[in-house]
């Protein structure tokens, strides 16, 4: 993986739009690839699913509460990357409460099957989900990946939550930093 250009795939994301009226001032934006990643590091975890107990409970809000420390190790942005629509994606944010992280909606999960990481978990009900794993990515080319152990679509519940923490992140980022 180290070394490999990201995918290029859009993302079908919602964007606040002041001029739109209602309750719902948001419209729909393509995003590719290329406008998230170009000229930019960037810090890349991925989860089974936005409210599911461990990315709810752990891994996403500790993101959020290293974000500062992560930044000033060099790094542009934060992305969260899930295989859940852009609708689903904003009510678990903001319930939350995340503030700084983007959340990127992979709905159809073309990003993660491009990448090599989508997995079946039917047998919970889910569909297709990716697994959990992390990266850096350095203007659009991976320089660093983390995964899980065990990646599966053998119909068992392991959902490991060891490698793609922000502690194991920010040990790599300051060894970068040092080298």
């Amino acid at each position: 993986m180290i070394g490999r250009k990201l995918p290029e795939v859009v993302f079908k994301t919602r964007v606040r739009d002041e001029s739109i009226e209602g309750s719902n001032p948001f419209r729909w934006q393509d995003v590719s690839t290329g406008d998230l990643f170009n000229g930019k590091r960037v810090v890349v975890f991925s989860l089974p699913g936005a409210f599911t107990p461990t990315c709810s409970n752990k891994q996403c809000p500790s993101f959020e509460l290293a974000y500062d420390e992560i930044k000033k190790l060099g790094v542009d942005e934060i992305y969260c990357i899930s295989v859940n629509d852009a609708f689903v994606m904003y009510q678990w944010g903001k319930g939350l409460n995340i503030k700084r992280i983007k959340l990127i909606p992979d709905g159809s999960g073309t990003f993660t099957r491009r990448i090599g990481m989508l997995i079946n978990k039917e047998h919970l009900g889910f569909g297709y989900r990716s697994w959990r794993y992390a990266m850096v990515v350095n203007n659009g080319v991976i320089e660093k990946w983390f995964e899980e152990p065990g990646i599966n679509d053998d119909g068992t519940d392991e959902d490991p939550y060891e490698q793609t923490d922000p502690e194991t992140m920010i040990n790599y980022l300051q060894q970068a930093k040092r080298g």
